[in-house]
């Protein structure tokens, strides 16, 4: 068996080469290292205009939505709604600045790295790991195998190896997962290793430093790639590529694209995803540099730069805030750059896939573990020696959360402002029927400007998308004017489904702050029917909490309920919209619509056609028997 290590039905393993990787001490920056010069040039210029520029928009918007508010802005109730609004607008504002920012870039496929040049065969080794927790064996090993055949059509016969690294809990799971390799063993003589832990300290985390210990020596780099990840042979290729030719160089995270969606969410979600993303992480890439951040997964990592810099302590306390670090990636990235490791994005780089959650039910599950992970980096972000921009991603994590529960609060603040002027028998609607409410002592027709451009800032990123794929391309997407649709279509529904997440990720933001620790569940990758019985079960809260606000604006007014109805009719028809998005029948109406297509699904590569027909059906004995005989 090629001088295996192996344990039936647990482990089939190469030689050991083992590779210190000590827990960083947060308190004490380490000495930095200049290793080289991957950074593209004038990024405090880059950094100026995007974040200035988004403080800017900031103050610029505070400054009139304190004028809107009139003589209010004095009083308590103005005061915070003019700081939540400020909060809530430098994201939008950041959001909208980094996206402008990155279209010239996304325009001229910009590629600092060199990532897109023909690359030639590795010099070193590089090992492809996929950690897996009670996940479909079938699906992975088809995967896997997909990922092999990709290798080996670009060119690359040896010099990479796969390491299926186990947590899984469940016997019959372990047992088909030995199995599995085995098979892929069998099937062209690949190296492909299996490893299953029978304590799962770390999580995924502890997971990929137990393998760095025991393996790490014999490999210049690893490939992290989870259950549901693929990726293009000739994209690791140029991946291993732009390791060898950048010394300095710690990671580089690729923009993995949904793919593979059957539900309406997951294919609302996979269009987003390839139509947005690019985009978005191209601005994000343009003014992060070397600074970039690491995502957990569909990433090259250097192994001396991971090991010697990205050990990871536990946090002082208990949970959620203390013991181990749940959302690894960020941290592991900043520690890797405190050390001097560049931490590029490579989102234009394409090849890289990965399945999004089938349904909202499953999005929260995600949502539950991200949420705890991002709030407890508010233990990490004050590190000494980090990056500021290290720091800045961090921050924006968070922010990315907190702002549910200040989108709630400044709902049901304005509200309830409004409902106690009210009794004062103010004049809210004019004869005029105006669109927007006239408050007491409130400037209604600045406020409009305010929310108008406010809704538009929000929009841009989208828009400009939108225009940027339709100038690159007329057939992908079902064509320039079925892209436009499916734009405008996914407007509406994420305007819809926004205030569902906003009130669960508000309750999984309360939860973590009361103490309440999330755990670590499998995540679902395959849709299953939601019945519209258990929808109202899941989304009760939703549905009562959407009763209540549209009673209080009725009674305010009903224009202002009229005004509101984006936010109120997502939050009482969350049932139906909770079944609705998780319905494999009504994602099928909409392809067959031409609505929601994707070139992943219109021209399939050969590694995506490849990892369609899963493996794990085979009978066990005969892979066995047929692993053993190879």
């Amino acid at each position: 068996m090629d001088g295996l290590n192996r344990l039936p039905g647990f482990e089939i393993l190469p030689p050991e080469a083992p590779m210190p990787m000590p827990a960083q001490d947060l308190s004490a920056a380490p000495r930095q290292v200049r290793r080289g010069t991957s950074s593209p040039p004038l990024m405090w210029l880059r950094r100026l205009l995007v974040i200035g520029g988004a403080l800017l928009l900031t103050g610029v918007a505070t400054a009139e939505m304190s004028l809107v508010l009139g003589l209010s802005r004095w009083s308590a109730t103005g005061v915070v709604l003019t700081a939540i609004f400020a909060l809530l607008s430098i994201w939008i504002a950041l959001a909208f600045t980094s996206a402008v920012a990155g279209l010239p870039g996304l325009l001229r496929r910009s590629d600092p790295l060199r990532l897109g040049e023909q690359s030639p065969l590795p010099q070193t080794r590089t090992a492809l790991l996929m950690p897996v927790y009670n996940e479909d064996v079938g699906q992975w090993s088809a995967r896997l195998s997909a990922i092999r055949a990709s290798l080996r059509a670009a060119g690359v016969v040896d010099g990479v190896d796969i390491f299926v690294l186990s947590d899984s809990t469940d016997a019959a799971c372990r047992q088909m997962e030995s199995d599995a390799v085995l098979a892929l063993r069998a099937r062209d003589g690949a190296r492909v290793f299996y490893r299953h832990r029978s304590r799962n300290t770390g999580r995924k985390a502890g997971n990929i430093e137990e393998w760095v210990r025991r393996f790490g020596g014999s490999y210049a780099q690893f490939l992290i790639l989870d259950a549901d990840s693929l990726m293009e042979g000739r994209t690791i290729l140029a991946l291993i590529g732009g390791m060898e030719r950048h010394a300095d160089v710690g990671l580089i995270q690729t923009l993995p694209l949904l793919q593979g969606g059957r539900t309406l969410l997951a294919r609302m979600q996979q269009f987003a995803g390839q139509v947005y993303g690019p985009l978005i992480a191209q601005g994000l890439a343009w003014w992060s540099g070397a600074e970039g951040n690491y995502w957990g997964h569909n990433a090259m990592i250097r192994t001396r730069a991971f090991a010697e810099a990205a050990g990871l302590p536990r946090l002082p306390g208990r949970k959620p805030f203390g013991g181990e670090i749940l959302s690894h990636d960020f941290v592991e990235a900043a520690l890797m750059r405190r050390a001097g490791w560049a931490i590029h994005m490579a989102p234009l780089l394409p090849g890289s896939y990965e399945q999004g959650p089938p349904s909202l039910p499953d999005l929260a599950v995600r949502d539950r573990r991200w949420c705890q992970g991002n709030l407890q980096h508010s233990a990490v972000i004050g590190a000494a020696g980090l990056h500021p921009m290290s720091r800045l991603h961090m921050l924006v994590g968070i922010a990315a959360y907190l702002s549910a529960p200040l989108w709630l609060g400044f709902l049901v603040l304005g509200l309830a402002v409004s409902f106690q002027a009210h009794f004062l028998r103010p004049e809210y609607f004019p004869a005029t029927h105006a669109l927007f409410p006239t408050w007491p002592i409130v400037d209604s027709e600045r406020a409009i400007w305010v929310f108008g451009g406010t809704f538009l800032v929000l929009l841009a990123p989208k828009i400009l998308a939108l225009v940027a794929v339709a100038l690159s391309t007329r057939r992908a997407f079902g064509g320039r004017m079925r892209l436009m649709v499916s734009g405008l279509v996914e407007i509406l529904l994420s305007s819809l489904l926004s205030p569902v997440t906003m009130l669960t990720q508000a309750r999984q933001c309360v939860d973590v702050l009361l103490g309440r620790d999330g755990g670590w569940t499998a995540q679902r990758r395959e849709g299953e029917e939601i019945r519209l019985r258990d929808a109202f079960r899941i989304a009760r809260g939703h549905l009562f909490l959407g009763l209540a606000l549209t009673a209080l604006a009725v009674a305010i007014n009903p224009l202002l309920a009229a005004w509101m109805a984006p936010v109120l009719v997502g939050l009482v028809a969350a049932p139906w919209l909770i079944a609705w998005t998780a319905s494999e029948e009504a994602g099928d109406r909409f392809r067959r619509w031409g609505l929601f297509l994707v070139p992943t699904e219109e021209a399939p590569s050969g590694v995506l056609l490849t990892s369609d027909t899963p493996g794990a059906g085979d009978d066990r004995a005969a892979l066995v028997a047929a692993a053993m005989a190879g």
